[in-house]
């Protein structure tokens, strides 16, 4: 069995995010890089589905050489191999194309990747790949079980879960707690230097859609404090100040 798991290289959460060039650039300057937090939880299950079943697991990022270091940490998270598209990730289409290329090329059984990226927050990039590809694509998945040729798949909806079978070949866009996460220990980390790490062009493929600007969440404004009894005071600032009522 062969496991393709893709991962976004993203601004840690406690990052402070500024933009230049008239709102139009992504400052990178003082940011420290993650591998995306869903992506995380779709990585350290397929580590699991590899040592229960024997399968080799390929991570996969479409970025340019500044990636690599987050490639070598899922490297030794447990990934026997990486590979990157040597491209900015421009749009959801863009990056799907290439993931789907990389597929097709290899055949692989299951592509595992997060729910969505906590960069751009799309979402779209595993319905995209599955569609490329013709086979199924399932998301929000919370729990994923293999089978033979047969996933057993739990995932969320409004107001529950659902579960669900579908078999291989299958795409997987993944959250919590489909598993824990995993830290890299010191062995990992040390065979992630000799392990190989393929770097291929993009395929020609335009985009589909184009960040015109990027706008910061607006400031905090102030905060009023109202005493506990003093009902008939919150009711006016919701009603007529806060005009949420």
């Amino acid at each position: 069995m062969k496991i393709l798991v893709c991962i976004t290289h993203v601004p840690d959460t406690t990052s402070k995010i500024q933009f230049t060039e008239n709102n139009t650039k992504f400052d990178k300057s003082g940011v420290q890089f993650i591998i995306g937090p869903y992506d995380d939880y779709a990585l350290a299950r397929a580590v699991e589905l590899k040592e229960q079943l024997g399968a080799s697991l390929t991570v996969l990022n479409v970025g340019e050489a500044e990636t690599e270091p987050t490639l070598r940490k899922a490297l030794a998270i447990g990934a026997d191999d990486a590979i990157r598209v040597n491209a900015f990730p421009s749009d959801s289409h863009f990056v799907a194309t290439q993931i789907a290329a990389i597929a097709k090329e290899n055949n692989y059984d299951l592509i595992m990747m997060g729910r969505e990226s906590i960069d751009f927050n799309g979402g779209m990039v595993h319905g995209m790949v599955g569609e490329l590809l013709g086979i199924p694509s399932v998301s929000p998945v919370m729990k994923l079980e293999v089978d033979g040729e047969i996933v057993k798949m739990a995932r969320e909806i409004e107001g529950g879960k659902e579960y669900l079978e579908a078999k291989l070949p299958l795409v997987a866009g993944c959250q919590e707690p489909i598993a824990e996460w995993k830290i890299p220990n010191m062995r990992g980390i040390m065979s992630a230097r000799t392990k190989p790490l393929q770097v291929k062009e993009a395929i020609s493929e335009e985009n589909a859609t184009e960040v015109t600007a990027y706008q910061l969440p607006p400031a905090k404004g102030a905060v009023k404090l109202v005493d506990k009894d003093n009902v008939e005071e919150l009711v006016r600032l919701l009603k007529n100040e806060a005009k949420v009522l």
